[in-house]
């Protein structure tokens, strides 16, 4: 999915990120055969690492973790077909159970796994949030364990661009390219494919991958059974690996789902999400007319998108702080569409533009140049892994019909996300057939699936056919929110849930439940303190 590459961080995302979105060849099979060589060699390279366990260390100063986190590496074949062949090492953080909750002593109940989507995200900084209320009670029960998966920072990196050239600014982006802009891009695209396609074993970054190295991290934990949390993308990650090992799963939390259903994979899921952005991106609008005494941007949504309007134009003009200009607005605000915690600041933003002052909104949509090469091996991994997976339209005349036809009503994020997912139209790489996630009654242990009925990165008709296709999941819907990622978050009643299956594997009697919405964000004014910094410093 679009942006979670590079804002994986959700809110239950936003409160983790706070402490550190026409088929070329067939590949792998799209269920667990029991005996083909990926099987066998997810098995083997599986008691390998139940063998060896993890290192557990200080951490590298690279990762920024202090103490009490601590850090190790795992082995995975980079081809599970081939389990004796090129290892690569995964780099895994943890912070150990406190058995405290309070004054009150708690028995470990094993490993918590998260992983935080993209794909691209990195989980290093998630043992991070035990300190935090709403995962102290998981915290004292569970070791709180993050990683970096394939691909990602020092898993293996991957990289498919200078990082500088990935973050040059100002750039455009317009709603309605023109033909010569287009051209430009799918040149744009090619390129990037081919730097891509630099990465020896590239075809190896897939989901599939992706879920048989979850069970070989389990194992080098010493857990019979997983423990595990996947946010956005994260979720088909582990979708995936209860199609592969159903038996292996302990307890499963879906935050944020993408649609599972291998017709959407992953083509389809990016039309509907520039959709659903574009309903967001109308929430945000009406919450900033809704306080126009504060922000004096317009009365009605509509008043509003002048004014941003107006500022994307003057943006392409004359880019403020000669490094932002559409495209750095466009994707400042498309943040916007996946927290409501950026509202306040980002209205700021444009208000202060509008009089004057360029500063806030140069702070918060600038690149920033120390960013440069993590952002870039994030895209370099959603890329790869999105391309390999499942097939993608070749001809770009397919590209065009579709995003001019949904530009029409939905300009806000379409041809931003078509330009990001354009490489696969080019890619060199074998094409996978997409995983058939279906689990039959009784496979599984019952899961958890949290999902906000707005939310714009992972659409809720997604939540919807993961609890269809997973037998035994139970839904829990916050109504009339859009936050994506929402465990851990400002929600009371989805953190009641969560902390009542993850402790003590209870759910919901029906396979569905309902929270109320968290609380809107309260309007700041220009002279609130922090207006300048990201929400809680999120990534």
């Amino acid at each position: 999915m679009r942006a979670a590459s590079a804002l994986y961080a959700a809110a239950g995302s936003l409160v983790l990120s706070a402490l550190v979105a026409a088929p070329a060849g067939s590949a792998s099979a799209t269920t667990a055969v029991p005996d083909s060589p990926e099987t066998l060699g997810t098995a083997v390279a599986a008691q390998r690492a139940a063998a060896a366990g993890i290192k557990f260390a200080d951490c590298p100063a690279v990762e920024n973790l202090p103490s009490p986190v601590t850090c190790g590496t795992v082995s995975v074949p980079l081809d599970y077909a081939r389990p004796h062949g090129k290892q690569i090492k995964l780099t895994v953080s943890r912070v150990r159970a406190t058995g405290r909750n309070g004054g009150e002593k708690v028995a470990r109940q094993g490993a918590f796994v998260y992983n935080p989507g993209g794909p691209g995200g990195n989980g290093m900084y998630f043992p991070m949030v035990g300190v935090m209320p709403e995962w102290k009670r998981i915290g004292a029960a569970y070791d709180l364990v993050g990683y970096a998966p394939r691909g990602v920072g020092r898993s293996a990196p991957l990289s498919c661009q200078n990082p500088e050239q990935f973050a040059k600014a100002p750039t455009q982006a317009p709603t309605q390219p023109s033909a010569s802009y287009k051209k430009e891009r799918v040149a744009q695209a090619k390129s990037y494919a081919r730097g891509c396609a630099k990465n020896p074993g590239l075809a190896h970054y897939t989901t599939l991958n992706n879920a048989r190295d979850l069970d070989v991290l389990r194992a080098a934990l010493g857990e019979k059974k997983l423990t595990y949390m996947g946010a956005s993308y994260g979720t088909y990650i582990g979708a995936v690996y209860a199609q592969l090992f159903p038996s292996h799963v302990r307890r499963m939390v879906f935050d944020s789902a993408v649609n599972p259903d291998p017709g959407q994979i992953w083509y389809a899921n990016n039309l509907e999400q520039s959709a659903a952005f574009e309903r967001r991106w109308a929430d945000f609008r009406a919450w900033v007319a809704r306080h126009d005494a504060t922000y004096h941007l317009g009365t009605t949504p509509d008043e509003v998108l002048t004014s941003y309007e107006k500022v994307r134009a003057e943006l392409a003009h004359e880019p403020a702080g000669k490094k932002v200009g559409p495209g750095q607005l466009q994707a400042a605000f498309l943040q916007a569409g996946y927290y409501d915690d950026y509202w306040p600041m980002r209205a700021v933003a444009l208000s202060e533009y509008l009089k004057g002052n360029p500063k806030p909104l140069i702070e918060q949509a600038a690149p920033s140049p120390e960013a440069a090469a993590e952002n870039e091996n994030s895209n370099a991994v959603y890329t790869a892994v999105e391309c390999n997976d499942a097939p993608w339209p070749t001809d770009f005349r397919t590209w065009d019909r579709d995003n001019t036809r949904l530009a029409r009503t939905a300009p806000f994020e379409t041809w931003d996300n078509a330009w990001m997912n354009l490489p696969c139209a080019y890619w060199s790489a074998p094409r996978q057939q997409p995983v058939d996630v279906r689990t039959r009654p009784g496979a599984l242990p019952p899961t958890l699936i949290l999902a906000a009925e707005r939310d714009a990165a992972t659409p809720y008709t997604g939540a919807k056919e993961l609890n269809r296709r997973v037998a035994g999941s139970v839904l829990v819907t916050e109504r009339e929110a859009g936050t994506h990622g929402i465990a851990g978050g400002a929600n009371a009643c989805i953190n009641g849930h969560l902390d009542a299956y993850v402790l003590d594997g209870q759910l919901p009697v029906r396979r569905a439940a309902a929270c109320a919405p968290h609380a809107e964000p309260a309007p700041l004014g220009a002279g609130s303190r922090g207006l300048g910094a990201e929400p809680r410093a999120a990534g």
